[in-house]
């Protein structure tokens, strides 16, 4: 009896682990493992103790970190490459099984930078549990994303914003957001004051301009991008400073120091809101059970 279960536990010690596969495609997608943990729903060390499992089980380092930044090594691409082959073959495998009880088409509209950052993991998680409910995406400022819900173009709606909403929705998760420069430039020092923002009817935008007018302070728009991503570039080029979630904050972007004399500025709220059909209400329930989780990471 002894040597079987001496057995079995070799075996399963041979068996890579596809909940911990998972959360290290989940790191490599998000370059956190903070981040990473909010959306696999676990803590950040237990998502650590899962990478650390891996790389005993391969004999291989598959990240580089530090205290800000992950990077993936030879291995660790090649691990990555096999582990988004292994679970699209589990969820292919689950779906087969699975009798999905909706069907039908939905449209969703959101942000550009939740497009990118949020929307991806929400779509496959989705169709993992309805596979014939197809989903179209359509991206824009969260101004069009409202109007997009409001004239029955689209079911859901997931948007940024600062401060009450002005219809139904429900709260994903919130975080602050904060004056982002680069750590030791001197774009902040200038007079006007430059600013990468993005869009016109994106409420980041909107906090920013709408908390320097209060505060008196002369500023100009230096770099305008769709993305967070277009205004962080800037920021790592010294070009100017941005209105950003702190989240976004890394090594090399720091919050502004308080010698700049810069304004408060609110909290960013990640909601959505829907037309009341049930393909969008199964939407909206995944949304929740699934991202409300980041809630009490944003908030450490």
């Amino acid at each position: 009896m002894m040597q079987k279960i001496e057995t079995l536990e070799a075996a399963e010690n041979r068996t890579l682990n596809l909940d911990a596969l998972r959360s290290f495609v989940t790191i490599c997608e998000t370059g956190s493992f903070r981040r990473a943990a909010a959306r696999v729903n676990k803590s950040a060390s237990a998502v650590s103790l899962q990478i650390a499992k891996l790389e005993d089980l391969l004999g291989a380092r598959l990240l580089e970190r530090d205290a800000r930044n992950v990077a993936l090594t030879a291995q660790g691409e090649t691990l990555l490459r096999q582990a988004r082959r292994l679970l699209s073959l589990n969820d292919e495998t689950l779906s087969i099984f699975r009798a999905s009880p909706l069907a039908g088409l939905i449209a969703l509209a959101a942000p550009h930078d939740l497009g990118v950052s949020l929307v991806p993991g929400l779509l496959r998680r989705f169709a993992e549990t309805y596979p014939d409910v197809q989903v179209d995406v359509r991206l824009g400022t969260s101004d069009a994303v409202l109007r997009g819900l409001a004239n029955g173009s689209v079911n859901l709606a997931l948007f940024n914003d600062v401060g009450p909403s002005s219809l139904p929705t429900h709260d994903l998760f919130s975080e602050p957001l904060k004056w982002l420069a680069l750590d030791g430039g001197s774009a902040g020092q200038h007079d006007p004051l430059p600013l990468a923002v993005a869009q016109v009817g994106c409420a980041w935008r909107e906090a920013a301009l709408t908390s320097l007018q209060k505060a008196g302070r002369d500023y100009r728009v230096a770099y305008s991008s769709d993305t967070s991503m277009g205004q962080v570039a800037a920021l790592r080029a010294d070009l100017a400073i941005a209105a950003l979630p702190v989240s976004l904050s890394d090594r090399d972007l720091v919050e502004a120091p308080s010698h700049y004399g810069l304004p408060d500025l609110p909290s960013t709220h990640i909601r959505i809101a829907d037309d009341g059909s049930k393909l969008a209400g199964a939407f909206v329930a995944l949304a929740l059970a699934n991202l409300r989780p980041h809630a009490r990471v944003a908030a450490k």
